[in-house]
């Protein structure tokens, strides 16, 4: 989706139509031995044309089996090619490894896909399907975060010529080649790699991508370009990217000073300001795009006091959401009722305004009573958040006040903090009684906003979700019932039918709280002036390769 001088109406008209496009027909949207480059002398100091992008996450990992966060997302999406991409620009679903789009049978189980000759990874391996099968296996077979995008839904994959793949669906999914589009479902090299669950290589990148990883340390990762791209040359010789961890001052001068040429996620809502006001007056670009990223406390039921259901409502009731808004956001973000944002106009329902209205302090405090809880012996709530989001910060501390000053403290919200690698890990094992967690789509289709964070592929009502979505996103939420309803709305191809699985997922959450929506963000990206080509997809990735400087 373009964004680079775009106007704001423009751009979400274009956002609409792709998302009314998705949902009529469930589309669904969401690289070393790299050539020496020239030293950056200091954080940010560029060199020749290349660029400097400057944020405050480091990722936990590139690899595409196990990386599921924006940090590491958006690198792989640099360094790797998939078998189908939207073009920049664009919401236009094309061919990238592939040849052709798929050929699917009459059963729309079968997906047959030829695939590009004369491609060559990083480390000079030839691309093959022999080559693309294994990367799609590893994907599904070595359980990163993200396996079930393709595990859920894939049956088989065949190697039927040396340039054809043939994908078997366990049942129909019209989506499928759009999740084909996916950044982490993309090609790496077997000579780099191994199948095996838990084998993972997080600290390198070989793929078939328009750069090479050049150098990825916890402070400053270095693309290069790839001299031997099968596509299109980059506008660009590389991309340095400086990592501030937890600072986002140091990101904010980086890019007031010059030193940084792209700022985009991580700054606090008074240095946005700052710099629409510098924008203003034509000293950089600033680029608003309507957020399809949701905010939202994530609720641990494996842990106490957590496993009451009392304790969830309570919190349910406590939340103010416009407060929130107004204290830590200063107005730039809307509350937010549901997981699907209320873009979805058919498929979003706000229920939980439905549920529990306007925050009710004295219902919360019922509620605590029931489960045991009094200012005297309080229930004692660790709050997590990357200790690099200001925002989040600002949230947790609000969360604790409302606690003490409406609730007497019969809450006592305690507020932690990790670095975002470590964080990310301890959801996943099950740490974290409650972590303050933000969603960005794979893909704009609200199946996106529930099957990834509600879900659960092994365990029960009784014990929780041992291996599933929802215990990858700290939940650890099990429940028959969602698990039917999601995989219904998956097959359901007659709007009017999906509208009400959807209406009834958004219920059973309110009920079952094991998230409790809080914020919908607006994303900006800041740019220096001299830049071209500045782009996202609709996944709200920016792809260096276009960008001109």
């Amino acid at each position: 989706m373009p964004i680079l001088r775009l106007p704001l109406s423009r751009w979400w008209r274009r956002v609409i139509s792709f998302m009314s496009l998705c949902l009529l027909c469930l589309t669904v949207v969401v690289g070393c031995n790299a050539p020496q480059s020239q030293d950056v002398e200091a954080p940010g100091a560029t060199a020749g044309d290349r660029l400097v992008y400057a944020t405050i996450t480091a990722p936990r990992t590139i690899d595409p089996a196990d990386s599921y966060e924006t940090a590491g997302v958006e690198l792989i999406y640099n360094l790797g090619d998939t078998l189908y991409a939207y073009a920049p620009g664009t919401t236009e679903l094309k061919p990238l490894l592939a040849t052709e789009m798929p050929t699917i049978s009459e059963d729309g189980l079968t997906y047959t896909i030829p695939l590009r000759d004369g491609i060559v990874f990083h480390d000079g391996t030839p691309f093959t399907a022999e080559a693309m099968k294994f990367s799609l296996d590893r994907f599904m077979q070595n359980g990163g975060k993200p396996a079930f995008l393709l595990s859920d839904i894939v049956e088989n994959v065949e190697v039927s010529g040396d340039l054809e793949l043939t994908v078997t669906i366990k049942q129909p999914f019209s989506a499928f080649t759009a999740v084909l589009a996916y950044a982490g479902i993309c090609a790496v090299s077997p000579e780099a790699y191994t199948i095996g669950e838990g084998k993972f290589e997080p600290n390198d990148f070989v793929g078939t991508g328009p750069y090479k990883l050049a150098e990825f340390g916890s402070d400053k990762i270095r693309l290069d370009a790839n001299p031997d791209y099968w596509g299109d040359t980059p506008g660009n010789g590389g991309v340095d990217i400086q990592v501030y961890k937890d600072n986002t001052a140091n990101v904010f001068n980086a890019f007031k000073t010059g030193a940084a040429d792209l700022v985009y996620r991580g700054l606090d809502p008074d240095q946005i300001t700052k710099l629409q006001e510098g924008a203003e007056s034509d000293a950089w670009q600033a680029i608003e795009a309507p957020g399809a990223s949701i905010n939202y406390i994530a609720l641990n039921q494996d842990q106490a006091p957590l496993d009451q259901p009392e304790v969830r409502e309570a919190i349910a009731y406590l939340i103010d959401r416009q407060l929130i808004i107004d204290r830590v956001f200063k107005g730039e973000a809307k509350p937010l009722y549901s997981l699907v944002p209320p873009a979805f106009t058919d498929y979003s329902q706000p229920a939980f305004e439905a549920a529990y209205g306007e925050p009710d302090a004295e219902k919360a405090k019922e509620l605590l009573a029931a489960a045991g809880f009094t200012p005297e012996n309080p229930a004692t709530i660790e709050v997590w958040h990357p200790s690099s989001s200001v925002t989040r910060q600002g949230v947790a501390q609000t969360l604790q006040a409302l606690a003490q000053e409406r609730l007497d403290g019969a809450i006592a919200f305690e507020v932690q903090t990790a670095d975002g690698a470590t964080f990310f890990k301890n959801i996943k094992d099950g740490i974290y009684p409650t972590s303050l967690v933000g969603w960005y789509p794979d893909f704009l289709d609200p199946d996106n906003f529930v099957h990834p964070l509600l879900s659960c592929t092994e365990g029960s009502e009784a014990e929780g979700c041992i291996n599933g979505a929802s215990q990858n996103q700290g939940a650890f939420y099990y429940s028959d019932r969602m698990n039917e309803l999601i995989e219904q709305q998956r097959k359901e191809t007659d709007p009017a039918a999906r509208q009400a699985l959807f209406a009834e997922i958004q219920t059973l959450l309110a009920e079952d709280i094991p998230y409790i929506p809080l914020w919908l963000t607006t994303e900006y990206v800041f740019a220096q002036n001299g830049l071209e080509g500045v782009e996202m997809n609709p996944s709200q990735l920016v792809y260096f390769a276009i960008v001109q400087k």
